[in-house]
């Protein structure tokens, strides 16, 4: 008993760290369940009514649009381009691999609303700002990071003989790259596509400098809406986006097994 007693302290701990975590969460999962006009924890009743009214609102709508787009496009021009940057950096086929790594990771290191104003700056010199094209080029910049870390992750565990017997046998480097490479190193683009999509699915200080009127993500308008005063309705809508993301990472780990890149 008493060699279990630190494991059960230490669990207990964790538990209560966890808790202390997720409560924002779950306050804000239970405000949009009020009934009342206005935030109350806990809450005042129960209804659906704020889900029905956000899921109706032709405003929320178009941003959910939207968002889902840019984020989609963004991460899939990520994945290409993280893709075949990080397979260039794992076979050292360019010079100064290590450097381009750390130069491709750098939007980690960097504050998100630095990011934004030198983005906003550099658009703005070259005649670009306020375009759905710049919203895109600029997702793709802070979401490669992701790419390229679970890429690298999955390609310096991957046996490399695998993709030279496949060269041996006859195919081509494109081949071997689209029949071997690809399917072993797949879990580690889920992982890397996932945190991409999420990350220019909620970003605000990056979007924010550059979105142009007709172009108010869903973040955005959560940000303003919050600005003239927090409703049920926008804790529905985000508590809609904390499902969707639990959803699609649940199906993830089911499909791919990804946490082994996380």
């Amino acid at each position: 008993m008493t060699e279990q007693k630190p494991g059960f302290i230490v669990s207990s701990f964790a538990l209560l760290v966890v808790f202390f975590l997720q409560l924002p969460v779950i306050v804000v999962v239970l405000a949009s369940f009020s009934e009342t006009s206005y935030l109350t924890i806990p809450p005042q009743g129960w209804t659906l009514d704020w889900f029905r009214e956000v899921l109706t609102d032709s405003t929320y709508l178009n941003a959910i649009k939207i968002s889902l787009i840019l984020a989609v496009s963004a991460t899939c021009l990520s994945l290409v381009l993280g893709v075949a940057a990080s397979y260039a950096i794992a076979r050292r086929m360019v010079p100064g691999s290590e450097a381009l790594a750390s130069f491709l990771m750098a939007p980690l290191a960097i504050p998100a609303v630095v990011i934004g104003v030198a983005m906003l700056q550099y658009f703005s010199l070259v005649g670009l700002r306020g375009g759905f094209v710049t919203l895109i080029i600029a997702h793709v910049v802070i979401t490669v990071p992701y790419i390229v870390r679970s890429a690298l992750a999955s390609l310096s565990g991957m046996d490399v003989a695998m993709e030279e017997a496949a060269r041996v046998l006859g195919a081509d480097s494109f081949t071997a790259f689209r029949l071997v490479t690809l399917p072993l190193i797949k879990p580690g683009l889920v992982a890397g596509a996932l945190f991409s999509f999420v990350v220019s699915m909620e970003n605000v200080p990056v979007t924010i400098f550059l979105a142009g009127a007709r172009q108010t993500t869903l973040p955005i308008l959560i940000f303003t809406s919050v600005e003239m005063g927090v409703t049920p309705g926008v804790a529905a809508v985000s508590t809609l986006l904390i499902v969707a993301t639990l959803v699609v990472l649940l199906l993830a780990e089911r499909w791919t097994g990804f946490h082994r890149f996380v």
